[in-house]
């Protein structure tokens, strides 16, 4: 299998970066009818060439200062740099702006090419060498090679190739281990396909017939064709240059700066915590507050910066955590590099990479723990950042999709990384959903003491209602971690759960001999009334009660309900067991004497209970609830004991 390899040329404007990609390859880069007219390379342009097993995507940038920007949406997807360098006038702007870029961007293998070596003599030639040694010192080209080259007649291109395949040998393939993301950095049509786009495709693969979204839109888009290199392929696969044709899409919908990705895994996000660095040249310092230009991808958003320090600012050549609150949506991952340049006129400042995509704004006094947090981020192990990922959604709990859409690993890796946390107990996984067993903890602990508070301010409660007690300290967490919580709680015999109630397992309901006194007096009423029940206010007048203790008595009356004794006919209508169980016998007994039918109406029912129709259509509808009957035209049918409706 061929190793595809991206390589970028980086340099001031008429350095010779087109003439040395087309001398390399025999292609010519600029595609553009105004570029050649101009002589000058204004977007990007695109060849390759192949070296033994080796596939070189060459990425040929624009040189002059205008065009900074059409530089940057083709330098983040580049493995190597080509460094070019004029002998006739050595360093100039662009060239170490590019090579700031390049420097900030993680780019970490490359190569100094001196061009136009046939118009200087030896001695300029060393000039121009010592030049570019000092401008690279110190940094991933400080021991690259630097080839001398004259693209006009040849001179040094071999020995050019042959660092270029030497240097590409050592560059790993990209990981397996990410989801599928094309940046966009050209669209087009061709007619009788419709609307192609192009980019560096800097992870995961694509094929003829993939689902895949349209970002920060999600629009869902198929893939009708796939290129590489300008020819059919199969499948296409990270670190290469790729064309695809999209169905689904018109091409007045796409832009630079979108990207491709694998369908229900990413999300668009405008809020990133990141470390960024200030170039030392790049004054004034930058600001907390001050607008910037922010080129992420092949993505160049607006947005503004917020300094996670007691600083406001941060000084040239110093570097600090960072908030960008973006005002148009980017797709972005942990990991991700980009460019920050000075809204007006615009330069570049700074370069930082990306720590948590999916940050929120944060409070002034949460401000330490976030930059612990953010510190572990830029050091730890993969296992380590997962977990802080998901200390940081707190009570909330995070889903594996969650993860996926911050680190953007596949769904199998981000598995793999929940159960080593798991192993080694720093995560808790329950039914999709990770929680730090310190937020475990908490929540149950919390749980714990909301109860002993209720039951303390409502004594003779059973116990919190179960969805309460969900939305009060749960409100912002998956519902699974409801569930894992109370089922813990449970097992460690803390609380009793049941279908509508929750309450602490030492919970038990004392009444005061006053209290027991009023419950007794309550019950002996409802017996004696019968099925000709009266109204809760009328219960309370027979009994004496007055307006200051009829709260507690309707907490009596809840416990009666409770136990069982009392039953609910209407809202407003109870009535003792005893008189509905007595009725209830007498109704199989009547049915027994009309079988088959088993069928009663309205005026024998108030005849076999000895009511009023006041009370008869209440408690027909409440054994009709209770499946002790069923209605049937302007009857009841009496159901059996044993009957599947009656059980």
């Amino acid at each position: 299998m061929e190793h595809s390899i991206i390589v970028g040329t980086a340099g001031h404007i008429d350095h010779g970066k087109s003439a040395l990609v087309r001398a390399l390859t025999g292609k010519d880069p600029d595609r553009l009818p105004e570029e050649k007219k101009r002589g000058i390379t204004i977007d990007l342009g695109f060849a390759d060439l192949l070296l033994g097993d080796l596939r070189l995507g060459f990425v040929d940038v624009p040189g002059h200062e205008r065009f900074v920007k059409n530089m940057l949406a083709g330098a983040h997807g580049i493995d190597l740099v080509t460094l070019v360098i004029a002998a006739d006038e050595g360093v100039m702007p662009q060239t170490r702006e590019h090579f700031d870029i390049c420097r900030l961007l993680g780019v970490q293998h490359g190569i100094v090419v001196i061009t136009k070596r046939d118009l200087v003599d030896d001695d300029m030639l060393e000039l121009v060498k010592e030049e570019a040694r000092e401008l690279v010192a110190g940094s991933f080209l400080e021991n690259a090679p630097t080839i001398p080259v004259s693209s006009k007649n040849g001179q040094g291109l071999d020995h050019l190739g042959a660092a270029i395949t030497e240097v590409a040998r050592q560059i790993t393939p990209r990981s397996a281990d990410f989801i599928t993301r094309l940046p966009i950095d050209r669209a087009f049509t061709i007619k009788g396909f419709g609307a192609v786009v192009t980019g560096t495709l800097i992870s995961g693969e694509i094929k003829e017939g993939d689902e895949l979204e349209l970002h920060p839109a999600g629009t869902k888009v198929r893939i009708r064709g796939t290129q590489v290199h300008g020819k059919p392929v199969q499948r296409a696969r990270a670190g290469q240059r790729t064309a695809v044709n999209l169905a689904g899409v018109d091409i007045a919908m796409l832009e630079r700066g979108m990207v491709i990705a694998a369908s229900g895994l990413i999300r668009p996000t405008q809020i990133l915590d990141t470390r960024i660095d200030v170039l030392r040249d790049a004054p004034p310092a930058l600001k907390s507050r001050a607008r910037v230009r922010v080129h992420i991808g092949a993505a160049e958003v607006l947005g503004r910066v917020k300094i996670l320090d007691e600083a406001l600012e941060i000084a040239p050549g110093r570097s600090s955590l960072v908030q960008l609150r973006l005002e148009s949506p980017v797709i972005a991952l942990h990991g991700d590099r980009f460019i920050v340049r000075s809204y007006s006129p615009s330069h570049t400042i700074a370069g930082g990479v990306v720590l948590d995509p999916m940050a929120s704004k944060h409070k002034a006094k949460d401000i330490q723990v976030t930059r612990e947090r953010l510190g572990q981020l830029q050091s730890a192990a993969s296992t380590e950042k997962l977990v802080a990922f998901v200390s940081a959604s707190g009570a909330r709990g995070t889903r594996l999709s969650d993860l996926v859409a911050i680190t953007g690993w596949n769904p199998a890796v981000v598995s793999r990384e929940i159960s080593a946390a798991s192993q080694k107990n720093l995560l808790l996984e329950m039914d999709g959903v990770s929680l730090t067993p310190e937020n475990f903890a908490a929540l149950k602990g919390a749980v714990v003491q909301e109860l002993l508070l209720y039951h303390k301010r409502e004594p003779l409660s059973r116990g919190v209602l179960r969805e309460t007690l969900r939305e009060k300290l749960f409100g912002r967490s998956h519902p699974e971690v409801f569930v894992a919580v109370i089922a813990s709680l449970e097992n460690e015999h803390a609380i009793i759960s049941e279908r509508e109630i929750i309450r602490s397992s030492d919970h038990s309901i004392a009444l005061s001999p006053a209290d027991l006194s009023l419950q007794e007096e309550l019950e002996r009423l409802y017996l004696a009334a019968g099925l000709e029940a009266p109204t809760v206010e009328e219960l309370f007048a027979r009994a004496g009660i007055d307006p200051s203790r009829q709260p507690q008595a309707k907490k009596l009356l809840q416990l009666l309900m409770n136990s069982g004794r009392i039953v609910r006919v209407t809202n407003d209508m109870y009535m003792h067991e005893r008189a509905t169980r007595e009725l209830i016998k007498k109704l199989q007994i009547f049915a027994e004497q009309h079988e088959p039918d088993r069928l009663i109406d309205v005026p024998a029912f108030k005849e076999l209970a000895g009511v009023s129709r006041k009370y008869a259509i209440p408690l027909l509808e409440y054994f009709d609830r209770e499946r002790v009957t069923r209605r049937a035209g302007d009857k009841r049918l009496i159901l059996k004991p044993n009957h599947p409706a009656g059980k």
